[in-house]
């Protein structure tokens, strides 16, 4: 029990995030992307507790080790043979050890995910392994030169375009203490593309995790399409199944800082399979929009990599196609780029401009980069202390601020920039 509980805690907790995100239930949650990860973390502690049960168990006299040792002292003690007697002892328990170590190893083979990039360990037992097409190498300026997402991509509908999509209205959050989010209110209209600057704390992730109901309010209402989040018609909290359910009514999709794509899958699968799993798309028309989503992103060439073999923008570009994959009407980006390295950013930059420009999609983004907020953002909301400082015009806010906060906030900033 205590190592299934340590290997299902063992998984990321981002995974389960992003996870919720995409609207997965809890059951297929657990099923579809804890479980499998967990039980390949499970396996060597499994192997070593069957050798111990092996070693510890008189099940029976011909295979425990505790008979069969003693049967070798009293077979020693009556003939004065001690080491022909010990050395079949020993030779009999190595093959009993080993055997489970065999099974262990066969299972950890079976399930490793790069296996296609090595030898077997038994390949005259198990045959011979289909070999993977080598990766072609990246070549960045290429990829970002052939990105470009095609109108289709979101959902192209904008009959209500200029009437509020989102409305957020005096809305606490605390952890213990810790109040980080005082009373925000602010509203975005379809097809807005808003962006969420201020400095580390000021509360723009949790403001963005709130919106998509991955951490529940203490006060206030946030109303995404008129529905309030997180709860129902009656104002009753809504369960984690009931929530999921909303996420993917309302239309919400999410990328995060720290990319949480599903680390035992590869980049196809990441994309194809909540599609699958979510909206019940039928496995070959998850498997062609991914495909387009991959080649419009510029990684079609690396559809079948696992994610750890991708580059940190490579990785979030991925995420962005998982995230739009079924076509949200309202996308949150949480601090897209920080997590890259400055030759990373503007390959997924790129992306997000594409997207900013995607006729009927809602963009938040919460972000440091101010060219890129001047570039793309239709308004932007300055926060600090957990609290909406400033809010107007890109060009006003961040060229021409009226705070003090304001203005030494976007000066740190551009003087960085530059």
């Amino acid at each position: 029990a205590e190592i299934f509980r340590s290997g299902i805690k063992g998984v990321d907790a981002g995974q389960t995030t992003a996870g919720r995100a995409l609207g997965l239930p809890p059951q297929t949650l657990m099923h579809r992307v804890i479980a499998p990860q967990a039980i390949r973390q499970m396996i060597p502690a499994l192997g070593n507790e069957a050798v111990s049960t092996m070693k510890n168990s008189a099940l029976a006299s011909i295979i425990a080790v505790t008979e069969l040792t003693l049967r070798t002292q009293q077979l020693a003690s009556a003939t004065f043979d001690y080491f022909e007697i010990y050395f079949a002892t020993a030779v009999m328990y190595l093959f009993l050890t080993g055997v489970l170590t065999v099974v262990q190893l066969l299972v950890e083979d079976a399930l490793d995910l790069e296996r296609g990039d090595k030898r077997r360990l038994f390949p005259r037992i198990l045959g011979k392994r289909r070999r993977t097409a080598p990766i072609a190498a990246d070549n960045a300026a290429a990829e970002i030169a052939s990105i470009h997402l095609e109108g289709d991509i979101v959902s192209p509908a904008r009959a209500d375009l200029g009437e509020t999509m989102i409305e957020i209205v005096d809305v606490h959050k605390s952890y213990g203490p810790n109040e980080v989010l005082k009373g925000i209110s602010m509203t975005v209209k379809q097809g807005e593309v808003v962006a969420l600057l201020g400095p580390s704390g000021s509360g723009k992730s949790t403001l963005l995790r709130t919106i998509n109901n991955l951490e529940r309010i203490d006060s206030g209402r946030i109303l995404v399409g008129g529905e309030a989040i997180g709860f129902d018609n009656n104002g009753r909290p809504l369960s984690e199944k009931a929530a999921a359910t909303q996420r993917v009514s309302l239309g919400i999709g999410m990328v995060f800082q720290q990319f949480n794509l599903f680390h035992h899958l590869t980049v196809m699968e990441n994309v194809a399979a909540p599609l699958r799993w979510v909206n019940g798309t039928p496995a070959a028309s998850a498997k062609e929009r991914a495909e387009t989503l991959l080649k419009q992103v510029g990684l079609g060439h690396r559809a079948q990599a696992l994610p750890r073999q991708l580059s940190g923008g490579q990785q979030q570009r991925v995420g962005i196609a998982r995230a739009i994959a079924s076509s949200p009407r309202v996308l949150l980006l949480d601090e897209p780029t920080s997590a890259l390295d400055p030759e990373l950013v503007a390959e997924v930059l790129t992306v997000i401009k594409e997207l900013a420009h995607t006729h009927g999609l809602t963009l938040i983004i919460a972000t440091h980069q101010l060219r890129f907020a001047l570039d793309v953002a239709d308004r932007v909301v300055f926060m600090a202390g957990g609290v909406v400082v400033e809010e107007g015009a890109a060009e006003q806010v961040i060229r021409r601020p009226s705070n003090e906060i304001t203005t030494r906030f976007m000066g740190a900033m551009s003087a960085a920039e530059v």
